[in-house]
């Protein structure tokens, strides 16, 4: 254990927190959530970096870090489809990239190969915390702005509960990028996964899928 990997353990443990706070809806529950989600987010960015710079990169550290990062979006997306604030249709298609994505990296690593996460999917996850951000806050933000100038900010081809949600509005656009970004990423993903594997497995070469022949276990 070292501190890059007591980074990644407390992030994961930032997400029932995340969770608590905007599901029982505390006094100030956006700002609070927005403030862990943020720390939880900035803990993403630590861990790896502190671990390559003190060259302190372990193999518990390689599986946590990206069940971590699940963990965390997955936590902030439900939580806002419970609140109305994101389509449940949307939060599914980007979990489940990500839990196809997971399968598919088991499956490389059983092989013995590591596909790196390729830059499409950095801006993807730039895309999350950005439109997860919106979501929780912007509630908030939008009726602070409102109260103050009473001019409607935001009206655009996506319904929203109110006209001047300008924030939240914000939030669904980068949602959708999030969205249209996971699956391009997946895609990539997968074209890169067959190009590496893809004739192993057809032909049985692999470890997964490499059967031993009955008649040498007769043998021995």
């Amino acid at each position: 254990m070292n501190f890059p990997t007591y980074l990644t353990f407390a992030r994961i443990l930032m997400v029932p927190i995340l969770v608590v706070v905007l599901m029982t809806r505390v006094q100030a529950y956006e700002v609070i959530g927005v403030v862990v989600f943020w720390i939880a987010s900035l803990t993403d960015l630590l861990d790896g970096y502190l671990a390559r710079r003190w060259k302190q990169v372990t193999t518990l550290g390689k599986l946590l870090d990206p069940l971590a990062d699940k963990l965390l979006v997955a936590g902030a997306l439900i939580s806002l489809v419970e609140l109305g604030l994101a389509p449940a249709w949307i939060v599914f298609i980007i979990l489940a990239r990500e839990m196809a994505i997971t399968g598919l990296r088991g499956i490389a690593s059983e092989e013995g190969i590591t596909i790196a996460a390729d830059t499409m999917g950095k801006w993807k996850m730039g895309a999350q915390v950005a439109s997860i951000s919106c979501l929780i806050l912007g509630p908030k933000l939008d009726s602070w702005m409102f109260e103050w100038t009473r001019l409607d900010f935001f009206e655009f081809f996506i319904q929203l509960n109110k006209p001047y949600s300008f924030f939240v509005g914000m939030g669904m656009l980068l949602l959708w990028a999030a969205m249209v970004l996971a699956i391009w990423s997946a895609v990539s993903y997968f074209r890169s996964f067959w190009k590496t594997l893809g004739s192993s497995i057809l032909t049985g070469k692999g470890r997964l899928t490499h059967q031993d022949d009955p008649s040498s276990k007769e043998k021995k």
